[in-house]
């Protein structure tokens, strides 16, 4: 019901309809003095970004196997694994999920190599946990790797994962770069840990013969020719190790060592996250380097970049995200009032114009014709630019005015620059990938050592919507060609509900925000049918407290989609996404609205209590802080533009 009234040809709203403009107004301005005082001094905004206790632990295991933590900061980190530690025994990969075998397993291990005995009650709870689950035989690869540096399981039982991937042609169907970025990241410097089977003793406190089951589950047959094919070619790589049959072997463990330098440089580790990071200390001492060689300790280094001491406690984050945080903490200022030339925002545009990327990376082996130009996640990462980021960046910097004329034009150039490399990014398919083009060989999925669940980057919804969204910002229309083939993607994957997954957020309410949002943007008719189902589907999955929330479960097991306690972020991309459907009166809408009002903190920011953001389905999720504060300032920013 619309809450303003008409009174002899004037406008005039009810006292309800002041007191909520009124509200939106002080719950903006509030939000917005909040982002102000943690800017940091050179412009950018960075909120810390966590992710379960697997950091911690292998945090401890790599420390331990290299030899150069100080027990002081093992036992930090193993009292932070403790906290962790569910009720019910165990550890979860988020709030609110169920105990996760292989994090418990690295949690339980790392606690007893620093002395935890297993008649402790967390230690008991976990045994049992851990036992239900499947016990040791059933852990994924990487964790059957960590493990296997201990003695802890048998490297033969290991999936294979041989450097001499290193060397297959880049002609051939199945090769390196065919693999999604953050794999190869991951994977070239285990594959030199898989290769030359380190083994560190522990005593026999630490050793896990209790998770071993009797009768133990018997693995999944393998269906289908590509799971066939690769389970079998798995079997002859591990006949052929136990015999010593590996005659290309010193090649291939020179290439990957020469693929890591290669990848360290202009780069705070390879990738810039936290896997690859770890997996090179362990590899560079695989290979004979001391702990005090300049490559050893400039990844040591990388790594206590990571590292937070709170109290008695350390924990550590799986990366930066300063641009991420910066460009959308800049688009939420911008629609919720401030000026596009506001000193803050053009501090923060010109810290974002510092970092654009010049170097060729990664993504050129499959887009030869593209140019450099676009944007990282983290402080350094100069092989690895992505669509995402890139596109927010271009959102955001459109918006920036400067003042003066050779700034502006600086501003425009780089705008042109990665415009450019992201049109020659556009998959076959009309969506876009986040840092490779045409990453989409499903076969891959079917490797033994694959377990992780990323081992491609293909197209997603929610980044080709972003791209739409960017593309309407700098004046394309639906004619384009390229607008055209997103539009195309999006509408394709649309689902019966009138809901679209989401990749890297959790999970259906971001991606089916961001679609509705990229729609709008683009000039979409979004009264059709289709767009408002999605609408009704927000609607209807909406929390009795005002609220919307969906636990990471969904990735899962769909039927849990839309469904979790209340968060702001996942609030406010429900009410973005009603929004761009045309709803900004509705029951459901206000009730939205109230509930971020109702739940700002005192300071002006907001706290999501379970975690939104996405790694890896199924296997690794992120609490970005700062999301549950910049989503609502841009949801109630636009929707105070409309009151």
């Amino acid at each position: 019901m619309k809450a303003a009234m008409w009174e002899e040809g004037e406008s005039k709203y009810t006292l309800v309809e002041k007191d909520l403009r009124a509200d939106v107004r002080r719950g903006i301005g509030a939000a917005q003095h909040y982002l102000m005082q943690i800017q940091r001094e050179d412009g950018h905004w960075c909120g810390e970004l966590e992710g379960d206790t697997i950091l911690e632990s292998e945090y401890i295991l790599a420390m331990y196997f290299v030899g150069c933590a100080s027990e002081e900061r093992l036992h930090q980190a193993a009292n932070y694994i403790r906290q962790k530690a569910l009720s019910e025994g165990g550890w979860a990969n988020y709030p609110g999920g169920p105990p996760d075998l292989s994090c418990s397993v690295k949690a339980y291990f790392a606690l007893k190599l620093l002395g935890d005995l297993p008649g402790m009650p967390h230690m008991k709870k976990a045994k049992k946990v851990i036992r239900d689950l499947g016990g040791l035989d059933a852990v994924n690869t990487f964790t059957r790797i960590y493990l296997a540096l201990f003695g802890q399981y048998p490297w033969e039982r290991c999936p294979a994962v041989p450097p001499e991937i290193a060397l297959i042609p880049r002609w051939f169907p199945l090769n390196l770069y065919e693999m999604s970025s953050w794999s190869r990241a991951i994977l070239v410097p285990l594959s030199v840990i898989w290769a030359l089977k380190p083994y560190v003793s522990v005593s026999d406190q630490a050793n896990l013969n209790e998770l071993w089951l009797d009768k133990p589950v018997p693995p999944s047959p393998a269906h289908g020719f590509w799971r066939q094919l690769f389970t079998t070619l798995d079997r002859a790589l591990n006949f052929l190790e136990r015999h010593r049959w590996t005659p290309w072997r010193a090649k291939a463990l020179q290439a990957c060592e020469q693929w890591m330098f290669d990848h360290f440089q202009n780069s705070h580790g390879i990738g810039a996250i936290f896997p690859p990071i770890i997996n090179s200390i362990i590899a560079l001492r695989c290979l004979g380097y001391s702990n005090d060689h300049p490559f050893m300790q400039s990844q040591i280094r990388e790594l206590e970049k990571l590292e937070i001491e709170e109290g008695n406690t350390l924990r550590l984050i799986p990366c930066f995200s300063p641009i991420w945080d910066t460009v959308l903490a800049m688009v939420a200022h911008l629609e919720s009032g401030l000026p596009a030339d506001h000193p803050a925002l053009l501090r923060a545009a010109e810290w974002v114009l510092s970092k654009e990327v010049k170097r060729i990376g990664d993504w050129k082996i499959k887009n030869p014709q593209g140019e450099p130009g676009g944007w990282y996640f983290e402080y350094a990462n100069e092989f690895y630019p992505d669509a995402d980021d890139t596109f927010q960046v271009l959102t955001a910097l459109s918006k920036i005015h400067f003042p003066e004329k050779a700034s502006q034009r600086r501003k425009q150039e780089a705008i042109d620059r990665a415009l450019r490399w992201l049109l020659t990014m556009q998959n076959k398919d009309g969506g876009w990938g986040s840092f490779d083009r045409d990453c989409d060989k499903q076969c891959l999925t079917q490797i033994p050592f694959a377990d992780h669940n990323a081992m491609i980057d293909p197209s997603t919804t929610d980044i080709t919507a972003r791209g739409l969204e960017t593309l309407a910002a700098l004046g394309f229309n639906r004619e384009h060609p390229a607008v055209q083939r997103a539009i195309t993607f999006v509408l394709k994957e649309q689902e019966a509900d009138g809901s679209w997954f989401g990749r890297w957020g959790c999970n259906y309410i971001y991606g089916t925000w961001l679609a509705l949002r990229g729609l709008e943007c683009i000039g979409m008719d979004l009264t059709e049918e289709r767009f408002q189902a999605a609408a009704r589907w927000f609607r209807r999955i909406q929390n009795p407290d005002g609220g919307w929330g969906e636990l990471a479960r969904s990735y899962d097991s769909p039927e849990y989609k839309g469904q979790g306690p209340s968060t702001p972020s996942q609030t406010a991309w429900a009410l973005m996404g009603l929004m761009s459907a045309g709803d900004f009166e509705s029951s459901s809408l206000r009730r939205g609205i109230d509930y971020l009002l109702d739940s700002q903190r005192p300071d002006g920011s907001w706290r999501d209590d379970y975690w939104t953001g996405t790694g890896f389905p199924g296997v690794f999720y992120l609490r970005y802080h700062l999301y549950a504060t910049y989503f609502p300032l841009l949801a109630l920013g636009l929707f105070h533009k409309r009151l």
